[in-house]
C-alpha cells in the first residue's frame, strides 16, 4: 500500500505515526495485552486534550480503562489523581489493582476504615472522604490534577447521591473530572450539566457489550430463548413458544375454574392439561445449577432478593449432594480460606457459621449478601474470580460495582421488596443485574436466565430485557452540615448561587421549559378568547363573573341539600328494627320488604346485636319476591319508615328457599294492601337564598344581559375562564420548581440562625462544630455536644448513645421496645430523643420536610445494647445472640459507629470535657475481633 503513496503522502503518514507514538495514550496502550475499544480510545484522547469526560457504557465493557488512563496522565504530568468509588469494597478492590500496576509507593487508600499512604500521587477513596476533604480544605488537595468518579450514576441514590454533586460542584476548576457511569438514557443531559459546572466535557456513550448477552427462560426441563433468533425486523420478536406457554397456562386455570363450576370437560381437554402440567414448572435451585452445569453455563450468579433465601439456596444444594469442585479444587479452596481467616479467633468460628460456609465453598457453592462477615464476602469474591466457586446465590447488592463477572446470571423472580412493598424490578435494575453475565477475555457470550413463574408475561420480560437504559435523576438536597460548610467558605449569597448550579436544579429548570412553553401558548389562546367574548354593550368579563358566581352558589346549595337528604335517610334507617315492614323507594329491589337485620354503623346497637358496618346502615331485608338482600344507602335516597310490624319466626333460615317462601307469603298477606306515601320534596334552599336573589338582580340589570349574542359570548367567556384557571395552575408548578434548592437552603439557614449556628455570613463556634459532623443526624449530634448530654459517660455508654445516630432497623418494629443499658446511658438516650423532638418541632415550624429528604429522622435505639456489650468486652457469641443480628450487619453498624465517634472526638469541646477522650477510647473498644478484620492491612 505504501508503494502507491506519493513521497509527500508517505512523509505525512510517517509524521502522523510519530505524533501518535509521542502521545501518553501510546505508552498507556503498551501496558495492556489487549487492544482498546473505540469508545475507550475516544475518551482517552479527549482526556489527553485537556477535556473532562463522561463515559456511559454497559457493565463489564471496560469503562475503568479510562479512569486508569487518568491515573497514567497524572503520574506522567507530576500531578495527583484521586480515584473515588461509592463503596469501601470497591475502593479496596481498585487499590489492589492499582498497586499491582504502579507499586505500593505510588498508590494510597482512604476509606472510613483505612488510611494507607494518603499523600501518595494516586489515592483511592470513597466519595464521602473526598467531600469531607473539600469542606475541610485539606492540604492533600494540593497538586490535584484528576478526579475519577467511578459509578457516578450513584448520584441517583436517595440516601447518598448528594455527595457526588457536592464533589462535582466544589472541585477546583483546574481539576479534570472523569465520570464513569452505567448506560443512562439522559447521558447528554448530564453531560450538558457537567459542561455548565466543570467546563468542556466530552460525552462518550457506548451501548456495545464486548461479550454479547443472550436471554433465556428456564421452564421445567427446557431452556427457551426469550427472543426469536432472526425475526427479520428491528424490534426483536418474543419466542412464540413462550407466548404459547403463557396462553396454555392461562387456559389451564380456566379449565380448572370450569371444573369447579361443575362444567363437563372432554377427555381430550383433560389429557392436554396433564401434558401442559408435566411440561411447565419452576425448577428448584439445585436443579437449576445442575442444568447450567450440564449446559456449560457455570460459573453463575443467582440473584435472590432475600438474605434468608440466599442461605437457604446453599443449604438446598448441599442437601441435594451437589459437588461442583474436584478433589484438587477442594484442597485449594481450603488452603485459601484457612489463610484468609487465620486471624479470626477459633472460638468465634462456630458463631460465624464458619464450618457450614466452608463446606459449601469446598463444593463450589456460596452465598453473598450484606449480612455476611466482610471477610467471608471477600473470600467468596476471590474464589469466584479464581473459578473455585462456581455457583453464588446473591442479593442485588452484588450488582453494585463489585468486579465479579460470571458466564451466566439467573433471576429467580422479577419482583423484589423495595423497603415499602413488593414491586416489579425496573429495566435499569434488570440491566444492572444481567450485566454481570459474560466475562471479557474468557467467555464468547454471556447468558441471562429467568426462571418461569406462574403468571409470567413473556412480552413484559422482553420489555425489561429490551430497555437497556434508565434515566439519571438527581437526589441532591441541602443538609445542615452542608449549609454551615458552604456559608463558612463562600458566604450565604455565593452559597445560594452554588446550589443553584446543582444537577437537581438543572433538571428542575429544564422541566420548567416545557411548562413555560405551554403557558405561552395558553396566553396566546386567552387573547383570542377575550377578543371573541367582547360585547359592544358592556364589560362581558364582569357579566361572565356574575354568571359563574351564581352557578357556584346554586351548586353549593344543591350539594348541601343532597347532604341533608342523605343524613335524613340515614337517620331514618338507624331507627329500623328487625320485623319492621318498609317500602324500599328505589333500586333493583324497590317495593315491599321485611327488615331482618338493620345493619347499623359500628358502635350503634339500637338494642339489636346485628352485623355492623363502618359506612352507614345497610339493612338486610326479605323482599316480597322471596329474595334476601343487604341493601345500601343508595337504595334509600329519601327517608323511610316502618309501615307495619311482623314477627320473624325463630326457625327462619334465610338460606332455605322454603323458609323464605313462607315468610314472604306472610309479608304479602300482612302488608300487601298498604301503599307507601310518596315523599314530598321540601322547598329548595336556593328559593330563599339572599345571595342568589342579589346575583340574579345584578345579572338582569347588567347592560350585556340584553345582548342578542349573549349566549355566544358566554361560551367564549367559559372557555376563557377554564384556560385561565389551567394557566394559573401551570404558573404555580413553575414557581414550585424554580429555585427549589435555594429555597430549601434558605429555610435551613433560617433554622440554623435561630439555633445560633449562623449569624449572617458568620459561622459561630457551634456552627464550626456542626461543620465537622457528617451524617443523617448531624444537627442532633451537634445539639447533644452543645447540651453536654454525653458528658461523664463511659466509653461503652458513649458507644451505645452514638449508635442511635447511625442505626436504622431493616424492618420497623414498634411492638417491642429495644433493650437498653441501664443508668447514665439510658438517661442520655432518653435526652437524645427529647432533643430530637424539639428539633422536629422546629423543622415543622421552618417547613423543613423529611419526606423531601431534608431534616432529622428519629434516632433508632435498636443497636444501643449490642454496641454497649461489644464495647464492654463481651464475646461475639453472646453479643450476636442478644442482638439477634447477622455478623455482617453487626460489623457494618459497628464500623459506622466508629466513624461517627471519630467525628465526635474531633468536634467535641476540648477543655473540661470528657467526650473527646472517651470517644477515642470507645473507638478502640469497638475496633476488636471481627470488627477489626479488614481486607487491606
Amino acid at each position: 500500500m505504501t508503494e502507491d503513496l506519493s513521497p509527500a503522502e508517505r512523509y505525512a503518514a510517517a509524521r502522523k505515526r510519530a505524533a501518535e507514538q509521542a502521545t501518553a495514550l501510546a505508552s498507556f496502550r503498551e501496558m495492556y495485552e489487549f487492544g482498546l475499544d473505540p469508545f475507550q480510545i475516544e475518551a482517552c484522547q479527549a482526556l489527553e486534550a485537556g477535556k473532562g469526560v463522561l463515559v456511559a457504557a454497559p457493565t463489564g465493557s471496560g469503562k475503568t480503562i479510562v479512569g486508569e488512563f487518568a491515573v497514567h496522565l497524572a503520574l506522567q504530568q507530576g500531578k495527583k489523581c484521586f480515584y473515588t468509588t461509592p463503596i469501601k469494597a470497591l475502593s479496596n478492590q481498585k487499590y489492589a489493582d492499582l498497586v499491582r500496576r504502579y507499586g505500593a509507593d505510588k498508590v494510597g487508600l482512604l476509606t472510613g476504615d483505612n488510611s494507607v499512604n494518603s499523600e501518595a500521587p494516586v489515592v483511592v477513596m470513597t466519595t464521602e472522604v473526598l467531600r469531607n476533604m473539600l469542606y475541610a480544605g485539606s492540604q492533600t488537595l494540593l497538586g490535584l490534577g484528576y478526579v475519577v468518579m467511578d459509578e457516578v450514576h450513584y448520584l441517583s441514590d436517595r440516601f447518598r447521591g448528594a455527595v457526588w454533586e457536592e464533589v462535582i460542584i466544589h472541585l477546583q476548576e483546574s481539576v479534570t473530572l472523569v465520570s464513569l457511569s452505567a448506560t443512562v438514557s439522559n447521558a447528554e443531559e448530564f453531560g450538558d450539566w457537567l459542561d455548565t459546572v466543570r467546563g468542556q466535557t466530552e460525552v462518550i456513550v457506548s451501548e456495545h457489550r464486548p461479550v454479547p448477552l443472550f436471554q433465556h427462560v428456564l421452564a421445567g426441563r427446557r431452556m427457551y430463548d426469550l427472543f426469536e433468533e432472526d425475526s427479520g425486523s428491528a424490534k426483536r420478536a418474543v419466542n412464540p413458544d413462550l407466548e404459547r406457554m403463557a396462553r396454555m397456562e392461562a387456559s389451564r386455570q380456566t379449565f380448572g375454574r370450569d371444573r369447579r363450576r361443575g362444567k363437563n370437560m372432554r377427555e381430550a381437554d383433560r389429557e392436554r392439561e396433564r401434558r401442559q402440567r408435566s411440561r411447565i414448572w419452576t425448577p428448584g435451585r439445585p436443579e437449576v445449577i445442575e442444568r447450567l452445569d450440564s449446559e456449560g453455563l457455570l460459573p453463575a450468579i443467582t440473584f435472590i432478593f432475600s438474605r434468608a433465601g440466599c442461605e437457604a439456596a446453599v443449604q438446598q444444594c448441599l442437601y441435594a449432594g451437589l459437588r461442583l469442585n474436584d478433589e484438587e479444587a477442594r484442597h485449594r479452596v481450603r488452603e485459601i480460606v484457612e489463610e484468609r481467616t487465620a486471624s479470626i479467633p477459633h472460638e468465634d468460628l462456630h458463631v460465624l457459621g464458619y464450618y457450614e460456609w466452608l463446606e459449601g465453598l469446598e463444593r463450589g457453592i456460596a452465598a453473598h449478601h450484606a449480612g455476611m462477615l466482610p471477610t467471608f464476602k471477600e473470600v467468596v469474591e476471590e474464589l469466584f474470580v479464581r473459578g473455585l466457586v462456581k455457583a453464588v446465590f446473591a442479593t442485588e447488592t452484588l450488582a453494585l460495582g463489585i468486579n465479579m463477572p460470571a458466564r451466566s446470571v439467573v433471576l429467580e423472580k422479577l419482583v423484589k421488596w423495595n423497603g415499602e412493598q413488593h414491586a416489579d424490578i425496573t429495566p435499569g435494575e434488570y440491566t444492572q443485574l444481567t450485566g454481570r453475565a459474560g466475562r471479557r477475555g474468557i467467555d464468547i457470550e454471556g447468558h441471562a436466565v429467568v426462571l418461569w413463574q406462574r403468571g409470567m408475561n413473556p412480552e413484559a420480560l422482553a420489555g425489561l430485557a429490551g430497555t437497556r437504559t434508565y434515566p439519571l435523576r438527581s437526589s441532591f438536597r441541602p443538609s445542615y452540615n452542608m449549609a454551615v460548610n458552604l456559608v463558612h467558605q463562600f458566604g450565604r449569597h455565593r452559597s445560594r448561587e452554588l446550589l443553584e448550579t446543582s444537577f437537581a436544579q438543572f433538571q428542575a429548570d429544564k422541566s420548567v421549559v416545557g411548562i413555560s412553553r405551554q403557558v405561552q401558548r395558553n396566553e396566546e389562546g386567552l387573547e383570542g378568547y377575550q377578543a371573541s367574548m367582547t360585547c359592544h354593550l358592556g364589560d362581558f368579563e364582569e357579566y361572565a363573573r356574575l354568571r359563574r358566581e351564581l352557578k357556584d352558589r346554586e351548586t353549593e346549595l344543591a350539594k348541601a341539600g343532597a347532604v341533608q337528604r342523605r343524613a335524613a335517610a340515614a337517620a331514618a334507617l338507624e331507627k329500623l328494627k328487625p320485623g319492621d315492614v318498609i317500602h324500599v323507594p328505589t333500586g333493583k329491589y324497590a317495593g315491599l320488604a321485611l327488615v331482618l337485620d338493620p345493619g347499623l354503623p359500628a358502635g350503634r346497637s339500637n338494642g339489636h346485636r346485628g352485623f355492623e358496618h363502618a359506612d352507614g346502615p345497610r339493612p338486610m331485608v326479605l323482599t316480597a319476591e322471596r329474595q334476601v338482600k343487604r341493601l345500601a344507602s343508595m337504595d334509600f335516597p329519601v327517608p323511610v319508615e316502618a309501615l307495619e310490624r311482623m314477627r320473624i319466626p325463630k326457625s327462619f333460615n334465610p338460606r332455605s328457599p322454603q323458609s323464605r317462601r313462607d315468610l314472604a307469603s306472610a309479608l304479602r298477606t300482612k302488608a300487601g294492601h298498604i301503599r307507601a306515601e310518596k315523599h314530598k320534596r321540601g322547598r329548595s334552599n336556593a328559593a330563599d337564598d339572599r345571595q342568589i336573589a342579589r346575583l340574579r338582580a345584578e345579572l338582569r340589570a347588567h347592560p350585556c344581559h340584553g345582548c342578542d349574542e349573549r349566549e355566544d359570548h358566554a361560551r367564549w367567556a367559559e372557555r376563557y375562564h377554564r384556560l385561565s384557571r389551567d394557566t394559573k395552575q401551570l404558573e404555580r408548578r413553575i414557581e414550585g420548581r424554580t429555585n427549589t434548592i435555594a429555597r430549601t437552603f434558605d429555610r435551613i439557614v433560617a433554622l440554623l440562625t435561630e439555633l445560633d449556628y449562623l449569624r449572617g455570613n458568620e459561622v459561630t463556634e457551634h456552627g464550626r462544630r456542626l461543620a465537622r459532623l457528617y451524617g443523617e443526624l448531624d444537627l442532633l449530634a451537634s445539639e447533644c455536644l452543645r447540651d453536654g448530654v454525653w458528658e461523664g459517660l463511659s466509653p461503652s455508654e458513649l458507644a451505645a448513645c452514638v449508635s442511635a445516630l447511625v442505626y436504622e432497623a431493616r424492618v420497623s418494629d414498634d411492638a417491642l421496645a429495644p433493650k437498653l443499658p441501664a443508668g447514665r446511658a439510658k438517661a442520655s438516650l432518653g435526652e437524645m430523643v427529647r432533643i430530637w423532638g424539639r428539633l422536629d418541632a422546629l423543622e415543622e415550624e421552618f417547613k423543613i420536610n423529611q419526606a423531601e429528604g431534608v431534616g432529622q429522622r428519629e434516632p433508632d435505639l435498636g443497636f444501643a445494647w449490642a454496641a454497649y456489650m461489644w464495647a464492654s468486652g463481651k464475646g461475639l457469641d453472646e453479643v450476636l445472640r442478644e442482638a439477634e443480628m447477622p455478623a455482617g450487619d453487626f460489623v457494618r453498624w459497628c464500623k459506622q459507629v466508629i466513624d461517627v465517634l471519630g467525628q465526635i472526638a474531633a468536634a467535641a469541646p476540648g477543655e473540661g470535657s470528657t467526650v473527646a477522650k472517651n470517644a477515642r477510647k470507645a473507638v478502640d473498644a469497638l475496633r476488636r475481633g471481627v470488627v477489626a478484620y479488614s481486607s487491606v492491612g
